[in-house]
């Protein structure tokens, strides 16, 4: 089994703790690939367009983007992790999604990713701890997986994990370790099931496709999802 996870900071804080509680069920079973943002990503997407208007490796980091897509598509769990940053998931988060906007369905989204399995987990000082894991999902669905669960965490007074009461630090303890327990029972022999949601962006996505070909037959999506026979009767979850 191989385990892929994006870490939305460097800093060894909460998020990162809980992180390690959750791979705590994993690291004698599992292979474990980690990225820290933003070490293994430095650079922001600026706009360029090249990603989904020809080919992503001409993007500027493509270097450091496609050593994260590689360990993303290899690997059988996905999972994301990030403190809320005033309501939303870190800046260096924000910078890896949108290096990814060319694996959106409405451009070229990978084949793997419908069949992957994910898990977010977050936590805040106050509020946006679920807002935090909407930043993540919101590219996650759009990516094609439709298998993604959040662990989520509200802390009220402190940010320091060994300054948190005893009682609140073993109670969010056993929130990710049941979450953990859970990842590891799935069978991740057999991909994960392409739910209802995912399809409906998928058909609406390719009627898109297909009126955008007609327009231009050299538009580099439509080629893309003409060459995986997706205008016709191949599905990227059979």
């Amino acid at each position: 089994m191989k385990i892929t996870v994006i870490n939305g900071t460097e800093k060894k804080g909460v998020t990162y703790k809980l992180k390690e509680i959750f791979l705590e069920q994993f690291r004698n079973t599992a292979e474990i690939t980690e990225f820290y943002l933003p070490r293994d990503l430095p650079g922001f997407c600026i706009g360029c367009t090249q990603c989904f208007r020809t080919r992503q490796d001409l993007c500027k980091d493509a270097p450091y983007v496609q050593k994260i897509e590689a360990a993303l598509l290899e690997a059988d769990l996905l999972v994301f992790t990030s403190p809320a940053y005033v309501f939303h998931c870190t800046g260096a988060m924000k910078a890896m999604l949108d290096h990814f906007g060319y694996r959106w369905m409405p451009h070229r989204p990978a084949r793997e990713m419908f069949g992957k399995r994910a898990v977010i987990i977050t936590q805040c000082l106050g509020a946006g701890e679920k807002s935090t894991a909407k930043d993540i999902r919101d590219s996650l669905s759009w990516w094609g997986v439709s298998d993604i669960r959040s662990v989520s965490f509200k802390l009220m007074s402190e940010i320091d994990w060994n300054k948190i009461p005893a009682r609140k630090t073993a109670a969010m303890t056993a929130k990710v370790q049941n979450a953990a327990r859970k990842a590891a029972a799935i069978d991740y022999s057999r991909p994960a099931r392409t739910r209802l949601p995912a399809k409906v962006k998928f058909y609406m996505v390719r009627m898109m496709q297909t009126g955008l070909g007609k327009q231009n037959p050299e538009y580099t999506d439509f080629k893309y999802w003409k060459a995986n026979g997706w205008l016709d009767k191949n599905r990227p979850w059979k």
